[in-house]
Parts: structure tokens; C-alpha cells; sequence
């Protein structure tokens, strides 16, 4: 049996959506719903029930969650194994990253890699999407993860589907927008917003769905956004990537009709990554299925708060 099935099998029970495991996992939709359909009948056993809410495991999936869930951690271990065996954890990885994901993503992989790995270098390159993206086509970065833009990768790129991120304002406690479940495009057009620097994906979002927005504070990072909003420059527009604000007072309200920002892992199509690479790269995708994880938690806990 291929353990990449039970992969996907798991994801699709975490996220009640083939949809959401398929992004999760990296791979097409019909991918991942034709590769389940394949373990169920290597089983003989029907492991997913499929319906307008989603898909939940019957009986028998259920039963099977914890014995695919050892298998994982089994190939998990054996491949690290033979990657520290084989002195992957050694030489140096260069990483790029858009500033939103450098403290989200980044920081707590780097954080990882210093206790676990001591003898492994890194260096972190930090920049818009454009950018980084044109680097790792150059090969001065062996990978970069970023907002995913628009326009498709360039020739020799290729893009790995990491996380999605809701798109929403952040605005002081006490503002008027504050007790809101959610706010409309419309509703911010006459108010002064702080949002990322122009050439980023929320500028064009912003602009793409307000005409004339009154932008006060062009920022390079989500920190600065934030900071900006707390000091009362305006309401500011970003993507929720942490459940709790890095700015206390800030209260998180999503826009409605905004579509989701996804975040990808950039990478050359040719030749294969260094082994010291792939460890990296292993740990940054660990890091975005705990977002994915948390995110997911947090909805379950709005939601019953509200009902």
C-alpha cells in the first residue's frame, strides 16, 4: 500500500473537505480524491462518506484513522532517519519569504532547526513575492515561500500549495467596525486603511475591490500594519494568519466576498533540492499543517460561540 493514500486519507478526515486536504497536500482535487478511491479498494472497504458539508469518515475509516496514522510516523521516522545518517543535517539552506509568512512560518522552523539541527546553516531573504520568486528562478535561494500571485510561475518554477489565509481589517477595540461579525468592501471606503506596500497581492486585492481607497500607510510588513492601526492611522487591511493579533487592542473582522489569500512554496523544476534543503523544506510544510490545524480550531471555536 502506498503511504501517500493514508496521507491523504488523514488530511481529508482533518479537514472535512477533499478540497481543503487537496491544497493541504499539495496536489489537484480529483488527485487526491482518485487516490483515496484507489485505497478504498485495495481495502475493500468504503473509507469516506461525501456530501454537500464535506466528507466524514464511516465506521471503517474511523477505525483505520490510528493504524494509517502510525504508518505515517513510521515513514516520517525512517526517512529522517536516513537523512541524518546520511549528514543531511549539514551545509546551508537559503530560504526567501514574504514578510507576512517570515514570522508566522519562518521564525518557528528557524527556531526548530537551531535545537534540532545545530550543524545546519540557514539564511532567511526577505522581500515581495516578485522578488524572492526571481531569486530561487536565479538560484541565489534554493526555495522561497510566498503569497501566491496572480500571474502564473515563470519557466522553471514551480509552485507547492502551503496554507490559505482569510482576508479581513484589523481595528481598535471600541471602534464602531469592532462588534461586527463582518464587514463589506463598501464599508471601508470612506475610511483611512493601512495595508501592505503597492506590488503586493492584498494591494491589488484592496484595489481591485475599491475604487479609490483613502491609503495612509503603505507598510512592508503585517507587524507594521498592525502597529500603525494601533496607533490609530486607520483601520488596517491584511490577512489573518494568527489566531491572536501581534499588536494587543486589535480586534480581527473579516471582509465578506473577499477571497482567501493562499500561500505556496516556490521552487525550481529542475534538479533536485540539496538533502539539507528537503529537511527544511519538510519542517516548513510541518509548520503550515499547524496553521492550517489552528486556523481550523479557531473557526470550530467561533462557531460554537455563536450558536
Amino acid at each position: 500500500m502506498r503511504v501517500e493514500r493514508a496521507r491523504y486519507f488523514l488530511a481529508a478526515v482533518e479537514t472535512g473537505s477533499l478540497r481543503a486536504a487537496a491544497t493541504r497536500c499539495g496536489v489537484s482535487q480529483p488527485t487526491l480524491g482518485q487516490q483515496i478511491a484507489l485505497l478504498e479498494e485495495e481495502l475493500d472497504v468504503v473509507l469516506l462518506t461525501r456530501s454537500r458539508r464535506g466528507v466524514r469518515p464511516t465506521p471503517a475509516g474511523e477505525a483505520l484513522i490510528e493504524p494509517f496514522g502510525q504508518l505515517v510516523r513510521a515513514e516520517d521516522a525512517v526517512r529522517d532517519a536516513a537523512l541524518g545518517s546520511s549528514g543531511a543535517y549539514r551545509g546551508r539552506v537559503r530560504i526567501g519569504s514574504v514578510s507576512a509568512l517570515a514570522e508566522t512560518l519562518i521564525a518557528p522552523v528557524v527556531g526548530r532547526l537551531r535545537e534540532r539541527h545545530p550543524g545546519l546553516r540557514f539564511t532567511v531573504r526577505e522581500g515581495a513575492s516578485a522578488s524572492v520568486e526571481a531569486a530561487v528562478l536565479s538560484g541565489e535561494l534554493d526555495f522561497a515561500v510566498v503569497t501566491t500571485p496572480a500571474d502564473p510561475p515563470a519557466a522553471g518554477l514551480h509552485r507547492v500549495p502551503l496554507v490559505s489565509a482569510p482576508v479581513g481589517i484589523y481595528v481598535q477595540e471600541g471602534d464602531p467596525f469592532a462588534d461586527r461579525d463582518c464587514v463589506r468592501w463598501s464599508d471601508i471606503e470612506t475610511r483611512p486603511i493601512v495595508t501592505m506596500r503597492p506590488g503586493t497581492v492584498l494591494w491589488d486585492l484592496l484595489h481591485r475591490h475599491v475604487a479609490a481607497p483613502d491609503v495612509v500607510v503603505e507598510a512592508m510588513s503585517a507587524r507594521t500594519v498592525q502597529v500603525m492601526v494601533g496607533r490609530g492611522a486607520g483601520l488596517g487591511v491584511l490577512v489573518r494568519l494568527d489566531t491572536v493579533p501581534a499588536v494587543p487592542g486589535l480586534v480581527w473582522v473579516p471582509l465578506r466576498g473577499a477571497e482567501p489569500v493562499a500561500m505556496c512554496l516556490t521552487q525550481r523544476r529542475d534538479g533536485r533540492p540539496a538533502r539539507a534543503a528537503l529537511v527544511v523544506r519538510q519542517l516548513i510544510r510541518a509548520r503550515a499543517d499547524e496553521m492550517v490545524a489552528q486556523a481550523d480550531r479557531a473557526t470550530v471555536r467561533a462557531v460554537a460561540t455563536s450558536s
